[in-house]
């Protein structure tokens, strides 16, 4: 608005400046003609009035039609002055009041007369375009033009200007105000969604509108895609923090089970209630298992938050198909009447940690060996796939899971059926393992069918 009213401001005083010009500049050239007129003739101010005289006789013999004459506009002023600049009569006519009151406006005639611009003086207040003509005899005629109409055209000319500048004006501020009332609108929108996530509304999403402007429908988009960001950060962090609570809580139950036994066996020992060498012995013995089965809980646990911390592996070519047949070899030895079918021909190299790899096989066939009769078959297949990918494939045709089971098989501390032998955390160091790998690892499983875990390494 500021802007547009200054530009027609400047735009209005530009064509009044230039029709000024141009107006004063056709009566200055007017003035001037009539002046080099006169005193190309050489003519006397006798002379002029027998002209005058017998011009008015051929009026008289022969009138033209009106608006045909020679005699001057109403606003021009013709009047001769002596050498003392006072008016003298022409034709017989006394001088009128305006003819005197431009002669005494002038104080030098003479030197008027030699000017060659067009002076502009004022009259009773009126202004005039003024030149001097100097006759033959020493007389001069003052010849002049009131500019008083130029100066009401101006003055219609910047009224009318204003009037429809003021007009423009109001008329962009309406329709300022309704555009910027339209194109704001989505902002207001993402205040009242911005508010309602500051109160907890994590779903709440700027909604789109028809016709949107292009640079706030980006932002839009933008704002919605950061606020997907954050509620999925949010809930992340939420599950991340029941998995941490629930770990705590495994974890201590999990420690809590053999310190309880340990203390048992000292509290009888203490009391004397271990006399025989067979009490103290078998106590003795379950303290040491039960020992045992803390250091490999607190084993695991160090082992996933190595994982967890993205340790830097210690990588280079291992056979992959000799660590499954060491660990079948290992299975045999344990379970020698449980069929084992072993698809692990050839030599099948991968960049990975050794010690890593050797852990998930063996917790997979810790978990067959733990998990299903000893007579259910088991199947480990090894090989490439088309795009050069490493796959085995753990199989076993034990009882199987549950679809609730399998969801949470890699979960911390979870046993199928909420109980069972294990700590629970084998499944979860192959998944931690192999994404270390950049691998991934898929289940396949149904009440009865068995399960198959399938690990997936980088070729």
């Amino acid at each position: 608005m500021v802007l547009l009213a200054l530009g027609i401001t400047i735009a209005t005083a530009v064509s009044l400046f230039g029709l000024r010009h141009y107006l004063l500049d056709a009566i200055d050239s007017e003035l001037t003609m009539s002046r080099d007129g006169l005193q190309r003739s050489e003519l006397s101010i006798n002379q002029i009035e027998s002209l005058s005289s017998l011009a008015a006789i051929v009026e008289k013999i022969s009138p033209r039609r009106p608006g045909a004459g020679a005699l001057p506009p109403p606003e021009s002023v013709f009047v001769a002055v002596d050498a003392r600049g006072r008016a003298m009569d022409f034709a017989g006519v006394v001088p009128t009041e305006r003819q005197r009151d431009l002669a005494r406006a002038i104080s030098d005639p003479t030197a008027l007369s030699e000017e060659t611009g067009v002076r502009e003086v004022k009259v009773n207040g009126d202004p005039y375009r003024l030149v001097g003509a100097r006759l033959s005899d020493g007389t001069t005629v003052l010849i002049s033009t009131s500019t008083k109409a130029v100066q009401e055209s101006l003055l219609r000319a910047l009224k009318f200007d204003a009037a429809f500048g003021g007009l423009l004006l109001v008329l962009l501020a309406m329709i300022t105000l309704m555009s910027a009332n339209r194109t704001l609108r989505p902002l207001g929108d993402m205040v009242e969604t911005a508010t309602a996530i500051a109160e907890g509304d994590l779903t709440r999403r700027v909604p789109g509108r028809h016709d949107p402007v292009i640079e706030i429908e980006q932002l839009r988009l933008a704002l919605n895609a950061m606020l997907q960001q954050v509620e999925s950060a949010y809930v992340t962090r939420e599950r991340s923090t029941a998995q941490l609570r629930r770990f705590v809580a495994d974890a201590s139950h999990e420690l809590r089970t053999p310190l309880s036994a340990i203390r048992g066996y000292l509290q009888l020992y203490e009391r004397g209630m271990l006399g025989e060498p067979a009490q103290r012995s078998r106590a003795l013995a379950r303290m040491t298992g039960e020992a045992d089965r803390m250091a490999r809980l607190v084993d695991e646990l160090l082992t996933l938050a190595r994982l967890d911390q993205r340790p830097v592996l210690r990588l280079r070519p291992v056979d992959l198909s000799r660590l499954v047949r060491d660990a079948a070899d290992d299975l045999r030895a344990q379970q020698p009447d449980r069929p084992l079918d072993v698809a692990a021909a050839g030599t099948v190299l991968v960049q990975a940690d050794e010690s890593g790899l050797r852990q998930v096989i063996g917790n997979l066939l810790a978990n067959i060996r733990t998990h299903t009769p000893a007579d259910a078959p088991v199947r480990v297949e090894l090989g490439r796939s088309d795009g050069g990918e490493v796959r085995l494939c753990v199989s076993d045709e034990g009882p199987g899971m549950s679809d609730e089971d399998a969801d949470r098989i890699f979960d911390r501390f979870f046993r199928a059926g909420g109980g069972g032998a294990g700590s629970g955390l084998g499944m979860a160091i192959v998944q931690a393992v192999v994404r270390s790998h950049g691998g991934a690892v898929a289940v396949r499983t149904a009440p009865g069918a068995g399960l198959a875990v399938t690990v997936t390494l980088p070729s």
